[in-house]
């Protein structure tokens, strides 16, 4: 009888996934605050793109989330590097 520990991939996916957008929230933070104070001589052009670079990353990184298929594969993604 095997009693090892059994990992259930989906609830190790769910909890990547709040990990994501928690580090997501964190780096749009700076970012929203300069669009919701409009704060002058800042280029909201600017700001809007690097918003969207985020939005581009963790959408890359949602999707890395969700086609894993073990563990090894969800503790590679980037948003556990604690660099």
């Amino acid at each position: 009888m095997d009693m090892g520990i059994k990992i259930d991939l989906n609830k190790a996916k769910e909890i990547s996934h709040n990990i994501r957008r928690e580090k997501r929230t964190k780096e749009f933070e700076p970012l929203d605050n300069v669009i919701a104070k409009k704060i002058p001589g800042t280029n909201e052009t600017q700001t809007e793109a690097q918003r969207q670079e985020i939005r581009d990353r963790y959408a890359q990184i949602q999707t890395q989330i969700d086609q894993a298929q073990s563990l090894e594969e969800l503790k590679s993604l980037p948003i556990f590097d604690i660099t």
